[in-house]
């Protein structure tokens, strides 16, 4: 099963990161998301692309710029995901043959990024539009476009996202914390997953 969701590893380093995703993978979550804030994320990155073989889509978050894109693609990344709309980054993302996620939160927002040829939109920060900003942002969109909720979204809301029309989820400090084991990760791998398969069977 193809869950619509994307595990966000804020703060990861490149020696942890391989035996984190391993655990998220095997709880059945396979979007995989090093955000470049964290330490050396261009590394953790390269390093989930050769142990993967396939299994997982990898990318970066947190990508503001075409360079940074760019060095996500170098190292075998997929995956582009964003806190902002520009343009610029996204085309860029696109002509590589990557997915580009950006971050939106008004209609303006959203439509720059469909123009500009967003693989999906993430609606950033969730927390602050909360289910009634993604309802009446559905209402205005082309059908068929993609929206995943991400900042204020988790296994305790997951369906009221959904009632609200809500895709998917990034999920950040509700699966991964600056130290935490990968035992630890993998405890909060499976009550994501098996909150969210109560919503979208």
């Amino acid at each position: 099963m193809d869950r619509a969701i994307i595990a966000i590893l804020r703060g990861v380093t490149p020696d942890e990161v391989v035996p984190i995703a391993h655990e998220i993978m095997k709880a059945g979550i396979t979007k995989i998301e090093v955000p470049l804030n964290s330490p050396d994320a261009v590394e953790s990155i390269r390093r989930l692309v050769k142990d993967n073989a396939g299994r997982a889509l990898i990318g970066a978050g947190t990508v503001l710029t075409v360079a940074q894109v760019e060095a996500v693609h170098d190292a075998g990344g997929k995956l582009i995901v964003s806190p902002n709309c520009d343009p610029e980054v996204i085309a860029h993302t696109k002509a590589l043959g990557m997915e580009s996620w950006p971050g939106i939160f008004t209609p303006t927002e959203a439509f720059s990024a469909l123009q500009a040829g967003a693989t999906g939109l993430k609606l950033f920060p969730g927390n602050m539009a909360g289910p009634g900003g993604m309802k009446a942002l559905r209402a205005v969109l082309p059908s068929g476009t993609q929206v995943y909720a991400v900042g204020g979204a988790g296994p305790e809301n997951f369906d009221q996202w959904g009632a609200a029309s809500a895709d998917g989820f990034g999920i950040g400090s509700a699966i991964y914390k600056l130290g935490m084991s990968a035992a630890d990760v993998r405890a909060r791998a499976d009550e994501i997953v098996t909150a969210y398969d109560k919503v979208f069977p």
